[in-house]
């Protein structure tokens, strides 16, 4: 794959909008090593299964040409300068097509793994057709606990007219190893996105979550969690983009901070010219398990419509003496009261989730990240 000559310069810390508590000084992508996936040596967050019957699966390079020259970069824009590098060096990625009609029975999982300390840069393609339904997972992971590597992920999702697709996204890279994610979906009219972001690991980095809901009734429901420990900084920026009227978005992340760690979380809700009876909501919630950890949250709104119903919240705290006090008055000890307070604070997320396997993996590896957070 030809290179491009020149390449477009990262965000300069603090000289950006959105790059403001991610610093990118002195970082040099290029100087990891490009490295195909790799498939071993991974703690895996969800076990591979078999490829649902009525799913076509293709590596990105061997896909038809004609669908993937009409998918490829019609979702995200090859001058962003982690698109472009995505591009330029891409080491691995699949394109996935749910055909017209079709409905799916279970879920697609897709594992992305960086080797050691070499960069991997991952494409996702998913595109599911007029009237189907299906379910993908992708996770991505580290062979190594050790080694300091790089995941620039790109992920573009279309889903057409009267279509419905539930994505999981869940990153648990070792906590020396970076990620960059630039991951843009497009809902078509009467179409359902149900996305779904759990962020566990990496030492820094930045995933954007886009969503364009691009025709009428369109809806999208857009759910994060991410708990850090140690020195790690999580830094999520999402956007529900309000392209056509009568279309609906629903958006919450909860984080749970421990150590020294830190998180941002950047929302806008935009609204477009002429996209009336638009209903949309974002919320962030953060608890801090420790005095020296530290939460960002920032929603905004723009809004270029007169007729719409836009509201946001957000919220950073450490647990709430009270319940802690309340919980030992009845005889529970203080590890064991916290950990029903953090439990009730992210089960709220939890229910998000439809009844089913999404929301069993989900609520399993929050737990396994509580013991990591809180260890007895």
């Amino acid at each position: 794959m030809a290179e491009a000559a020149v390449l477009p310069p990262l965000p300069e810390f603090k000289g950006r909008p959105g790059w403001e508590f991610t610093d990118l000084t002195g970082l040099d992508l290029d100087s990891f090593e490009p490295a195909p996936p790799a498939s071993q040596g991974a703690r895996p967050l969800f076990e591979d299964a078999p490829v649902p019957e009525g799913i076509e699966v293709f590596p990105l390079d061997e896909a038809p040409a004609e669908l993937r020259e009409r998918l490829l970069g019609s979702v995200v824009s090859p001058d962003d300068p982690f698109v472009a590098r995505n591009e330029a060096r891409r080491t691995g990625g699949v394109l996935v097509r749910v055909p017209r009609g079709t409905q799916v029975d279970g879920p697609l999982v897709l594992s992305a793994v960086v080797d050691g300390a070499a960069a991997l840069n991952w494409r996702t393609i998913i595109l599911v057709e007029e009237g189907a339904d299906a379910e993908v997972w992708e996770q991505y992971l580290s062979t190594d606990a050790d080694s300091k590597g790089l995941l620039n992920t790109v992920v573009e999702i279309v889903v057409e007219q009267n279509a419905r697709l539930r994505f999981l996204s869940a990153q648990q890279l070792n906590e020396k190893s970076l990620v960059f994610g630039t991951q843009r979906a497009s809902v078509a009219r009467d179409g359902t996105l149900e996305w779904a972001s759990i962020g566990f690991g990496s030492s820094s980095g930045k995933v954007r979550m886009e969503t364009t809901l691009d025709g009428p009734g369109a809806h999208a429901k857009v759910t994060g969690a991410y708990a850090g420990l140690g020195r790690q900084h999580l830094d999520y920026d999402t956007t529900q983009e309000h392209a056509a009227p009568n279309t609906t978005s629903d958006l919450a992340f909860r984080g749970l901070l421990q150590g020294r760690s830190s998180s941002v979380w950047r929302g806008m809700i935009k609204v477009d010219p002429g996209a009336q009876q638009t209903d949309a909501f974002q919320e962030s919630r953060n608890l801090l398990l420790s005095k020296k950890a530290h939460a960002d949250a920032i929603p905004g709104l723009e809004i270029e419509a007169n007729d719409v119903r836009c509201t946001h919240a957000a919220a950073i705290a450490q647990i709430d003496a009270d319940q802690l006090f309340y919980l030992s008055a009845r005889g529970l000890p203080k590890p064991t009261a916290m950990r029903l307070v953090i439990e009730g604070f992210m089960q709220e997320l939890v229910e998000r989730f439809q009844e089913g396997p999404a929301r069993e993996v989900v609520a399993g590896a929050l737990e396994r990240r509580l013991d990591e957070l809180l260890p007895a």
